[in-house]
């Protein structure tokens, strides 16, 4: 982010949304403050432990034999050539899993390793435990397997009447939603077919584990997890163990933009610690990880715009199918939102929209940051920019007489109750400067689109400006019971928290610690490694750790003020509520009482623990209406391309962003949160595709699959922050990640069509999409 991007930053935080005089500094610890994360000087100087550096004696190491087809016949596995080498100590295949053959988060569908097919690229066969990683790959290319080629079903339109690639069939989830009059129609109709690519997540790291074995029979799996107890549970029913004889210890995460690990390792990892008795470690290769995790799912989307001639929604029509690739994981809660947002944040007073999700011999699709709201704004802002453009109107303004706001209702018929400054966050990024055009200069060609040494010509690019309007869920949706348990303990001045969180990046650890400070106002607070030795968490997605964790931290910390606060109280007769805590201090609003945190203490340990829950949810009826999510975020970007109309290359110079945030808890981690899933998103818009070719995965590397580097990322202004508390959450805060991910891909491809005036229908942006002048011609 550019100087005058981070002043805008600290502007917009007070509101003000411009640059202006100097505001006074944040405090340095608590809510509030822009506190540092407690592993940042590790990651940055490179010795911070990940997953793939751990270690233990008599360490044996694991390699997995996937499949390299995407759909077959299994006929034979021979494992002997494989056991039978020096150095290896144990094969394992489906006949040897002792519990459930399958496993999988919410659907379990997906077999530990094949049994008698295949149903995508890279699905596990076999693993391997050996005294070297090379012994280890060598033995698990040894594995004879006998396949029978089946044709694969690549095509999601094609899988409604293909055979049953799975005993639950092809079909995952249907979602009809139904919405005011069918019958209604506008003065002006627009009609619009939308591709969305298959993101990767691309893990920071290598993704990796060690299991080892216990006394007791069970295994201990230390990995880089993001829901550790799902994880151990899923574990225990594979293994054939009771949960408790399973642990998972959160180790060396360095981020996650969806699932962290793949359980495809994972399972294997501990039956080979199980059969040898010996720690196994497993570190998965590039090419392993884009086989064997999930993708964003792949989107096709038809829609069809009614308005009145002032361009007033009136109804719209939509089709969407998600192609989840050959196993459930987490499609189901993914087409429930790309339903239910299929409008985006504006007022639809009759909304009739068809969801499915179906299974194909592709790459396995699933949580990635913004599932199924990502895909469908793509699709919906290009409507808008198409009824804006039939009607001769500004899209900013098209847009504006549209937005929704508190108390308007979605189409799934839940009203909206949480703060929707939806009109503030347009008109902010709308009334924002432009930036200056580049000079028409051969010393300014790096300006060009294409970068440095481009092959372009300063006379061939165009500028566009585009608008889109994001919006996701926060939390589990559909009546997931949201909760997490936490506890605070104090002795010596120095408090610590128990909390089953993890920090994937999000910066719940920094936030827990910021709590207590608040809360107790002590300093120093520590946060406890995580482990399945706690009670749970929950998984670390849709801001769930700022909402539920970091309501139940708050809560067991106030329950130990309380603690610390009643016998001073009762001694100066008054109640704890003319007490208060500041910067290690107790004083009473008169001044009487004045004292140290530590004094008061007077050498005790103070402890509590605390549960957060939720208001509930309910599920989409069959008519997909239901109050479905606890709340709602929202988002306006700005995009600035250029393009070069010849070569359809494209420039991302400017992304002007203005985020609904409830309440700014840590402003440098929260402008940190949104440039990442801006950038993420710019991703999503010209480059990330993992292509496939009847369902192989074409380049499972970071060759082939082009994510966007420090050089690709452009100027990031956050213009505004709107700070109004959602109060039925904790601190009023709102995730704040997942909405730019969402809106940012969706303005790219406005500005895009604003520069060319073409479609520009298919997320990855193709060059060819964006030519308007042939070369020559």
């Amino acid at each position: 982010m550019s100087n005058d991007a981070a002043t805008a930053t600290t502007a917009a935080v007070d509101g003000t949304g411009t640059t202006g005089p100097e505001q006074p500094p944040a405090p340095g610890h608590g809510l509030g403050a822009s506190l540092r994360p407690a592993d940042a000087r590790a990651k940055t100087e490179g010795t911070f432990p990940y997953a793939s550096d751990l270690w233990a004696e008599g360490l044996l190491w694991a390699a997995v034999l996937r499949s390299p087809h995407a759909s077959a016949r299994i006929l034979s596995i021979d494992t002997s050539a494989a056991a039978e080498m020096p150095g290896v100590r144990a094969v394992v295949t489906h006949a040897d899993v002792p519990g459930d053959a399958a496993h999988g988060r919410g659907v379990a569908d997906r077999p530990v390793f094949a049994t008698d097919v295949v149903r995508h690229h890279g699905e596990p066969i076999a693993a391997v435990a050996a005294d070297h990683p090379d012994t280890a790959r060598l033995a698990a290319a040894a594995i004879a397997v006998e396949y029978e080629l089946l044709e694969p079903v690549t095509d999601p339109e094609k899988a409604f009447a293909a055979e049953p690639l799975h005993p639950d069939g092809n079909l995952i989830r249907h979602i009809p939603l139904q919405y005011g009059d069918p019958d209604v129609t506008g003065e002006v109709v627009v009609e619009g077919l939308y591709r969305i690519g298959r993101q990767d997540p691309a893990p920071i790291g290598a993704e990796a584990g060690l299991a080892v074995p216990r006394p007791d029979g069970g295994v201990e799996i230390y990995t880089a997890s993001t829901d550790p107890h799902a994880d151990r549970d899923l574990a225990a029913a594979c293994f054939g163990l009771d949960p408790e004889r399973v642990k998972v210890v959160v180790t060396g995460v360095p981020g996650a933009t969806g699932d962290r690990e793949d359980s495809g390792f994972q399972l294997p990892l501990g039956l080979l610690a199980l059969r040898t008795g010996c720690p196994v470690k497993l570190t998965a290769t590039r090419e392993e990880s884009f086989l064997g995790h999930a993708h964003r799912h792949p989107t096709l989307l038809r829609y069809r715009h009614h308005a009145d001639a002032e361009g007033r929604l009136v109804k719209v029509e939509a089709q969407i199918l998600l192609d989840a690739g050959a196993y459930a994981e987490a499609s189901s809660e993914s087409l429930a939102a790309a339903v239910a947002f299929a409008c985006g944040p504006y007022v639809v007073p009759h909304a009739f929209v068809e969801g499915w999700a179906v299974r194909t011999n592709n790459p396995p699709s699933g949580h990635v940051r913004g599932e199924g709201a990502m895909q469908v704004c793509a699709a919906y802002e290009g409507q808008m920019d198409k009824l804006a453009a039939k009607l001769g109107l500004d899209p900013a303004e098209l847009r504006l007489r549209n937005v929704l706001a508190t108390g308007d209702l979605l189409p799934t018929g839940q009203t909206v109750t949480c703060p929707a400054p939806v009109a503030e966050l347009l008109t902010a990024v709308r009334d924002f400067p432009l930036p200056t055009l580049p000079k028409d200069d051969p010393e300014d060609d790096w300006l060009l689109p294409g970068g440095p040494e481009g092959a372009g010509e300063p006379g061939a690019v165009r500028r566009g400006v585009g608008y889109a309007l994001g919006m996701v869920h926060m939390l589990g949706a559909e009546g997931t019971d949201e909760v997490s348990t936490a506890t605070v303990k104090v002795q010596d001045g120095v408090a610590t928290v128990i909390c089953a969180a993890v920090d994937t990046g999000q910066g719940f650890t920094t936030l827990a610690r910021q709590i207590v400070q608040e809360t107790l106002g002590i300093e120093e607070v520590h946060v406890a490694p995580v482990d399945t030795d706690q009670p749970p968490a929950g998984p670390a997605s849709h801001g769930r750790h700022t909402w539920v964790s970091g309501g139940a931290v708050e809560r067991a910390a106030k329950m130990v003020r309380t603690q610390l606060l009643q016998p001073l109280a009762h001694k100066f007769g008054m109640s704890t509520e003319l007490l208060q805590i500041a910067d290690g201090k107790i004083t009473s609003y008169d001044g009487v009482l004045s004292t140290t945190v530590t004094e008061a203490m007077d050498g005790k340990e103070l402890w509590a623990t605390a549960q957060c829950r939720p208001h509930p949810t309910e599920p989409l009826d069959e008519t997909g209406q239901g109050d479905a999510f606890v709340g709602l975020a929202f988002c306006a970007i700005r995009a600035v391309v250029d393009v070069d109309i010849e070569l359809g290359s494209v420039r991302v110079v400017e992304l002007a962003v203005a985020q609904d945030v409830g309440r700014v808890l840590n402003p440098g981690q929260l402008a940190a949160r949104i440039e990442a899933g801006v950038t993420q998103g710019v991703g999503a818009a010209l480059t990330e595709n993992l292509r496939t070719a009847r369902g192989l995965i074409r380049h499972p590397d970071l060759t082939g699959y082009a994510l966007p580097t420090a050089l690709d990322a452009p100027d990031i202004r956050i213009v505004k922050l709107v700070e109004e508390r959602d109060v039925v959450a904790p601190f009023g805060a709102k995730a704040a990640s997942a909405v730019p991910v969402v809106t940012s891909p969706a303005a790219v491809a406005s500005a895009v069509r604003a520069a060319t005036g073409r479609p520009v229908n298919r997320l990855p942006i193709r060059p060819q999409a964006a030519v308007v002048v042939a070369p020559g011609a």
